[in-house]
């Protein structure tokens, strides 16, 4: 019994002595497989970094980026009078350049174009403001009286077309106007009512404002170099952005003042010279609606043609006339104006247009309305100028 022991003991120890080298042969091929795949893994997040980020400069650049994002987001409320002050600065400093070029020294070149500034502000202020009040609240008071000749034109829609549109849904179509409109009633009263702080809020930034861009404006330099000591040293791909973001964003931005101003002054040359009820208000309303590409135009048509149509009605020629001047307004800010003050700047695809409206309008309301297509162009400047693997520079 104790040999046969022995021999199945032994049988048993030559098993697993037999059993040692497959055993050790598995281990060896799974730990070879989990080192490559590790490895190709390493590799795939390497090479997805290196595209993303090929060099150090552009590390540092997605790191200035990303906090300037989170800044302006999270400090928008707090210092919107600066960003504002900086943003006007920046428009200026265009016109100090030039007259620098000219030959005149920065000061007071300086003092030159922040006094025109200053001048326009007060234009805006004590002319522009009141008149367009007026207006506007003129139009408020007449708008029952609009809403019953528009009533009484669509319910005469039935007599003329019966098989097409039935008298009841003419009235619940009326009703559901009728509650949008006191809906949009009680919410401007709510704002009125909250208007004390609005009033406190525009004294604040009408002194900090144009006192903060007068000092951005006389000691740019100086700013700018305390500015650069917290950047990194090697900051050529900064700068080269910043360069081609300045030549998009600059030319893209004084561009659309001036189509805003000649479309208002055009307009209400217009308006006045044909009698246009509220001719001033639908000016700045046609001025104003340039800033949001596709949708403003739209919607500055029901105001201008809504107003014609109440004061002169269908049958007359002078509805038609506004009609027409209108036309030829939109026609000649899209075929003339728009080549002529943007023949330089990035030309965004409409998909992109209306994506960055409904971006940075969800993220900061009605000013990331208003800077939606000059962030829009920044970030395409950034992804232009952004280095690829295949740079010689790199």
């Amino acid at each position: 019994m104790n040999r046969v022991y022995e021999k199945h003991l032994a049988c048993k120890n030559g098993i697993a002595c037999r059993m040692l080298p497959i055993k050790t042969t598995i281990k060896t091929i799974l730990l070879l497989m989990t080192t490559q795949t590790h490895s190709s893994n390493l590799r795939f997040f390497s090479d997805s970094f290196k595209r993303f980020l090929p060099n150090s400069q552009a590390v540092s650049l997605a790191i200035i980026l990303i906090v300037s994002f989170v800044l302006i987001y999270s400090l928008s409320g707090i210092l919107m009078p600066v960003f504002a002050s900086i943003v006007l600065a920046y428009l200026l400093e265009g016109l100090v350049g030039k007259s620098e070029n000219l030959g005149m020294p920065r000061l007071p070149a300086v003092y030159l174009v922040f006094s025109g500034f200053m001048a326009c502000l007060g234009f805006l202020l004590f002319y522009l403001m009141p008149l367009i009040s007026q207006q506007a609240v003129e139009l408020i008071q007449h708008i029952p009286e609009i809403i019953g000749r528009a009533q009484t034109g669509i319910m005469r829609l039935p007599e003329m077309y019966p098989k097409l549109i039935s008298e009841s849904k003419i009235q619940q179509m009326i009703f559901a106007v009728q509650q949008e409109l006191l809906t949009y009633g009680q919410n401007v009263l709510s704002l009125s009512a909250a208007s004390v702080v609005g009033i406190v809020s525009a004294l604040i930034y009408l002194f900090l404002v144009p006192m903060m861009v007068f000092f951005f404006l006389k000691d740019k330099a100086s700013l700018i170099s305390w500015f650069l000591q917290f950047m990194p040293q090697n900051r050529n791909l900064t700068v080269r952005v910043w360069e081609e973001v300045d030549i998009q964003l600059g030319n893209y931005v004084r561009g659309k003042f001036a189509e805003i101003f000649i479309l208002w002054f055009v307009s209400y040359v217009t308006f006045a010279t044909m009698d246009l009820n509220y001719a001033m208000l639908l000016a700045v309303l046609m001025g104003v609606q340039v800033i949001i590409p596709y949708i403003g135009a739209t919607l500055v048509t029901f105001p201008v043609l809504g107003v014609a149509y109440f004061q002169w009605g269908l049958s007359g020629d002078d509805f038609m006339y506004i009609v027409v001047a209108y036309s030829i307004i939109q026609a000649l800010d899209g075929v003339v104006l728009v080549p002529v003050l943007f023949s330089e700047a990035v030309n965004l695809h409409a998909v992109a247009i209306i994506v960055a409206i409904l971006f940075f309008g969800g993220l900061w309301g009605f000013w990331g309305v208003f800077f939606a297509i000059p962030l829009a162009t920044v970030v395409k400047a950034v992804l232009t100028a952004w280095p690829r693997l295949g740079d010689k520079d790199i």
